[in-house]
């Protein structure tokens, strides 16, 4: 394996700049706790710089946990009705939003994930959301409709609901689309625009918990957007999500992949090329559900995933349904209890962007097929390395 190790964050962001002297794309896959949202801020970090007029420049736009944190809701605690979502205008992050038709840019990309629309407020800097709705009309209006039309040419009408608290996720995939669109005006800078500063784009698990559908159509689009033959700008892309990191190894053909791990010491990090293929798409989720055991983060999606993994294992191994690839306990020979237990704790109505952790009960359920799974097929040791303290005593 080539395995190249680093001392600490700030050794790797300077190693990672270099790499970017002579290649275009970055693609690193983590686990979450490795340390990508910081090694992501040490990037961005060493570029910056302050001339002798005593100004800050940089030379990085860049998308992780901490540009959430500038957007903040007011939610008119008072009246309940104005909710906002409010800028943070220290940033550059908005130097275009008044001169360059940011509603328009964000809107056009918002249309491919939401169903909402919002109106940003270049006065005071606030963002307020709304989402049209039908409803069947009244029975009176309806019987309005002139004779001889048969049934009403239209029974349903169109409303609007004003001033919406929109969802985490949803939010979430506004603050994606803003990102986009100013990713669009840096791509197009001809170098006297608001973003001529931009050289690197930094992007880090930029929607978590995406669902499949999401994660192929984010990396998608993201991608074509990047792969503008005209850019003369640099990216790095960090995440935790397997598919998502798939779906990029394969349309970012000419990156230099890795995975992202630690080497053993307080701070060292390492990293791993991946090769020619990325890795499997269902042992790489097999890996993710063992290591978010191991961290003690069992969420109520996880089911959905170990579902998906038994389903893929068992049409491998050429059995019609993955209660085959579950382990028979002696006082449950049919394997019915954990069929069960898989079959409905994976079809609950579940957030995947807004996750929910398991109760102390399903988790040892959880462990219990996860482990016993893991050690009934012959995976990579290497994979799995040890069991967590808690699991099988927990399990049983």
């Amino acid at each position: 394996m080539d395995v190249t190790t680093f001392t600490d964050l700030n050794a790797l962001a300077t190693h990672l700049r270099e790499e970017l002297e002579n290649k275009k794309f970055i693609l690193l896959y983590a686990y979450n706790g490795t340390g990508k949202t910081r090694l992501s801020a040490a990037f961005k970090d060493l570029g910056k710089s302050v001339n002798a007029e005593g100004e800050t420049k940089r030379d990085t736009l860049y998308f992780n946990a901490f540009t959430e944190d500038l957007f903040s809701w007011d939610n008119d605690l008072e009246n309940d009705r104005e909710r906002k979502l409010k800028l943070n205008t220290d940033s550059s992050f908005f130097a275009g939003l008044e001169t360059l038709e940011m509603e328009t840019r964000i809107r056009t990309l918002l249309d491919r994930y939401a169903d909402f629309d919002f109106r940003i407020n270049t006065t005071t800097w606030e963002v307020v959301f709304h989402r049209e709705f039908r409803v069947k009309k009244e029975r009176d209006e309806v019987d309005n409709v002139s004779a001889g039309q048969g049934e009403a040419e239209d029974e349903y009408e169109t409303r609007r609901e004003e001033a919406i608290k929109v969802s985490r996720g949803e939010e979430n995939i506004f603050i994606w689309c803003f990102f986009l669109a100013i990713v669009e005006l840096a791509l197009d800078d001809d170098g006297t625009g608001p973003y001529n500063w931009v050289e690197h784009i930094y992007v880090d698990d930029p929607i978590s918990s995406l669902d499949e559908q999401n994660a192929i159509a984010v990396s998608n689009h993201l991608a074509k957007l990047l792969k503008r033959p005209e850019s003369r700008l640099k990216t790095v892309i960090s995440t935790h999500h397997t598919l998502f990191f798939n779906v990029l190894f394969n349309e970012l053909n000419n990156a230099n992949k890795y995975f992202l791990g630690r080497d053993g010491s307080p701070e060292g990090l390492l990293l791993r090329k991946t090769g020619d293929t990325p890795f499997f798409h269902h042992v790489a989720a097999l890996a993710e559900l063992y290591e978010a055991d191991r961290d003690g983060r069992l969420y109520t999606h996880h089911f959905n995933m170990l579902r998906a993994i038994l389903e893929k294992t068992a049409s491998f191994h050429g059995y019609q349904n993955f209660s085959a690839c579950i382990r028979r306990d002696a006082e449950d020979e049919d394997g019915i209890l954990h069929t069960r237990l898989i079959n409905i704790l994976s079809h609950g109505n579940y957030s995947l962007f807004e996750p929910q952790e398991m109760l102390e009960e399903n988790k040892r359920y959880f462990r219990k097929i996860l482990h016993e799974f893991i050690n009934r097929y012959p995976f990579n040791p290497v994979l799995f390395p040890s069991e967590p303290a808690t699991a099988m005593s927990d399990a049983t």
